[in-house]
């Protein structure tokens, strides 16, 4: 099997939008890093008529590397801590869609205001699977944009503790997926899979995008094009 590294050489942004324009993975790509549900009772997968929308955005660029070739990398963002079941949690840019906005819209807008990344500097190019999140009652609709220059990161300080680059060669690293019993106070203990990112753990709605991703370029693109 080739290192993660060695398989970038067959990931492109046109292989990448090619993907995104079939059937994606859905439930079953999301479902390998779900946390274990609080109630089995309940189908986590049904998304009330009441929910509350939101985008979030998967955003790709090139670093030239020491090679001067490009390593793609996406941008995650630490939130700051505060009071609420996603304080500190590493995420997506986005955020909750505003009046009647396309979907898109919210994606590319929530990305500016949290780290400065200008909406006419992006082109989008697929949309992954919606998902819901239940503690927060928020149904979550991840698009995918590529950048063709890293771009100038200018977080809000008030939305935003930390940038976090991400190769994607990490992401395809099997090492980096892991799980552990966590307690929560308000749902007692749980089995967490999560994304060891740098120091950080990536879990939740996050690592289920992550997820879906990571299997759309396992099943269409690295299946099909990796060297006999």
């Amino acid at each position: 099997m080739l290192a993660p590294k060695k398989l970038l050489t067959v990931i492109t942004v046109n292989n990448i939008h090619q993907a995104l324009t079939g059937p994606l993975p859905g439930v079953p790509g999301q479902l390998k890093m779900a946390p274990e549900p609080i109630d089995t009772s309940v189908s986590r997968w049904d998304k009330p008529d009441d929910c509350r929308e939101a985008s979030v955005l998967l955003l790709f660029y090139p670093i030239i590397d020491r090679n001067k070739q490009p390593d793609f990398h996406f941008v995650l963002t630490r939130r700051p801590e505060y009071p609420g079941v996603h304080g500190g949690q590493i995420s997506l840019p986005g955020g909750r869609r505003e009046n009647a906005e396309a979907l898109v819209d919210t994606a590319l807008r929530e990305t500016n205001e949290e780290i400065g990344v200008a909406s006419d500097s992006l082109t989008v190019i697929g949309q992954l699977s919606s998902l819901y999140i239940p503690p927060s009652n928020f149904c979550i609709y991840p698009f995918v944009a590529f950048c063709p220059t890293r771009p100038v990161f200018v977080p809000d300080a008030v939305e935003v503790a930390e940038i976090i680059e991400t190769p994607l060669s990490l992401l395809l690293d099997p090492a980096i997926q892991k799980s552990e019993i966590w307690h929560f106070e308000a749902y007692g203990s749980r089995r967490i899979p999560f994304f060891e990112i740098f120091e950080h753990k990536v879990w939740g709605a996050t690592a289920m995008i992550l997820s879906e991703f990571l299997t759309l370029l396992e099943e269409k693109i690295l299946t099909t094009n990796q060297p006999q």
